[in-house]
């Protein structure tokens, strides 16, 4: 009887491992989304949001008491910038060498770290929902995000260039909460989280067949918190 029920719970298990991902109903995205900001991030809003982020357990990257001998006695800001670079540093090599995929690059801007993915590499084609790589895509990128979990991230949407300025927005937006409630729903606290639909703003190609496809896409971009 031990066994059989060993067996069982290992198929269960596999079946479970099988299962693909789906965005739930829409109807629910708002209390999964609860707590995350439907701005822009920038300095002044991640400063806003420190205090609930903190109160939801949230870390800040400051100097840990490991330091060389050669820093011992340097100025303090200069010592939390120099831990604040190599924090963002690592992930950002962890980030590039997880993400070795068509249609998925990783950035550096500044100290913050922008992961881009192309609409085809995380999303079914003819319809408003993640796919099986996708939703493999963003495993890895949640794995990651909970190691450096000192961050805030900003989860941008875009849309090739459309006439419907306002279709190209609620499109743009429905890719980018897609994500969101992927990672809400696999721990990632939504303290963290800012989400925005931008349409068809900032284009990083062409307008034309091929360009249009880099357009469509969901840009992580991630940020120290301090």
């Amino acid at each position: 009887m031990k066994i059989q029920k060993i067996i069982l719970y290992g198929l269960l298990f596999g079946l479970c491992g099988c299962m693909q991902y789906h965005s739930p109903e829409r109807n629910t995205w708002s209390q999964i989304l609860a707590g995350t900001s439907f701005t822009d991030m920038n300095e002044t809003s991640k400063t806003a949001k420190l205090p609930v982020y903190m109160g939801h357990g949230g870390k800040i990257i400051t100097t840990n008491g490991n330091l060389s001998p050669n820093m011992q006695y340097g100025d303090k800001n200069n010592i939390d910038n120099t831990q604040l670079i190599n924090y963002m540093s690592k992930m950002e090599y962890e980030l590039y060498d997880s993400l070795r995929k068509p249609g998925i690059s990783v950035q550096r801007a500044g100290t913050d770290v922008v992961v881009i993915l192309v609409r085809d590499a995380i999303m079914e084609p003819n319809i408003a929902d993640i796919s099986k790589d996708g939703a493999d895509t963003l495993k890895i990128i949640d794995t990651i995000l909970k190691k450096y979990n000192a961050t805030f991230m900003e989860i941008a949407g875009y849309t090739d260039a459309m006439k419907n300025t306002t279709a190209a927005k609620s499109l743009s937006l429905d890719m980018a909460q897609r994500v969101g409630v992927y990672f809400a729903q696999h721990g990632i606290s939504t303290s963290r989280m800012f989400i925005v639909g931008r349409g068809s703003a900032r284009p990083i190609a062409a307008q034309d067949d091929i360009g249009r496809l880099a357009n469509r896409r969901v840009e992580i971009r991630i940020s120290p918190a301090r």
